[in-house]
């Protein structure tokens, strides 16, 4: 579960760069594209935050999952003595 969401978190931090980079390019001036730099901005803004939260999440569900892990672990060990 952990490595899908630094995946997730990942793609959602890149595309965050993209869109704030579209922002300072004339791709966003182009006839016919979302025009308002602000617009990008925001996107990538809104995009690298939860992206971060997402990477978080992975983390936490990681350590979590580590955690349980040693715990039956040790369940195991006292069993044995």
């Amino acid at each position: 579960m952990g490595r899908n969401l630094y995946i997730l978190a990942g793609s959602l931090i890149l595309f965050g760069f993209i869109s704030f980079g579209v922002s300072y390019t004339n791709i966003a001036q182009q006839p016919g594209s979302p025009g308002d730099a602000s617009l990008w901005r925001t996107m990538g803004l809104g995009f690298f935050v939860v992206g971060l939260f997402v990477a978080l999440a992975g983390i936490l569900s990681s350590l979590f999952e580590q955690a349980e892990r040693r715990d039956e672990e040790s369940r195991r060990a006292k069993r044995r003595h």
